[in-house]
């Protein structure tokens, strides 16, 4: 059991979309070395958590502390600054400009502490990527655009990494590789936090688990845990 003080602090956080309240008081923590898997059915608010958490959706009440600093109402370039890193759904590259371009628009200095990532160990988490370096990367696959989505915020030195559904769509060698990279920076020392709609990958890559139902963190556990209880499979992640 990881007994260090926790990275990062959500308490009851609340967020809306215009009058629909999704976030319903949002609990949890993340410690250093920890993959805290976030899963639930759809509209259970797992990405909003990540966006309310990244200042990409504003919080109405609640506290999202880094490190003890208080980041809550903070806007998404300064929660950056400060250590945490998103990895979207969308992937949200940058169509324009080639990998390599990509890439150094992510590189940020690294502060004490926090594990120094490079280009380099991007390219041997995914060398497909050092292949395609001087393509656009709008012209990349949507596996190539995963890989260098997470490897752009990588390079940025984070804290703390959010990382909403890395896997949708992609082909299972893709899949693995993707995985197997979270399980490395995890080891390395940063905090990930994982949405992650297929329940065998979060099972398999969180150290910890928290399950959402109702825009608020429900249930927690290691996967063991999650795992063995079928009541709590059936009313809160069955489809």
């Amino acid at each position: 059991m990881n007994t260090e003080a926790p990275v990062l602090r959500v308490g009851d956080l609340h967020a809306y979309y215009g009058k629909s309240h999704v976030l319903r008081g949002v609990t949890l923590e993340v410690r250093r070395r920890e993959v805290v898997g976030l899963v639930g059915r759809n509209g259970s608010g797992r990405s909003t958590a990540l966006k309310a958490i990244m200042g990409l959706v504003r919080p109405s009440s609640g506290r999202v502390v880094l490190d003890g600093r208080e980041l809550a109402g903070r806007r998404p370039y300064e929660i950056a600054r400060a250590g945490i890193a998103y990895v979207p759904e969308e992937r949200e590259i940058f169509a324009n400009l080639t990998v390599d371009e990509n890439l150094r628009m992510g590189m940020q200095p690294c502060p004490e502490g926090v594990p120094a990532w490079t280009a380099a160990q991007m390219f041997d988490y995914f060398p497909r990527l050092k292949e395609r370096r001087g393509t656009l990367a709008g012209r990349l696959s949507g596996g190539e655009q995963q890989m260098l989505t997470i490897c752009r915020s990588l390079l940025g030195n984070p804290r703390v990494l959010l990382i909403d559904e890395p896997t949708e769509g992609l082909a299972p060698q893709i899949v693995a590789a993707v995985s197997e990279c979270i399980a490395d920076v995890h080891r390395q020392g940063v905090s990930v936090v994982l949405v992650e709609q297929k329940l065998t990958i979060a099972l398999r890559v969180s150290t910890r688990m928290c399950v959402m139902g109702h825009g608020r963190v429900v249930r927690e556990g290691t996967p063991q845990e999650i795992a063995g209880n079928e009541e709590l499979l059936a009313q809160w992640l069955a489809v």
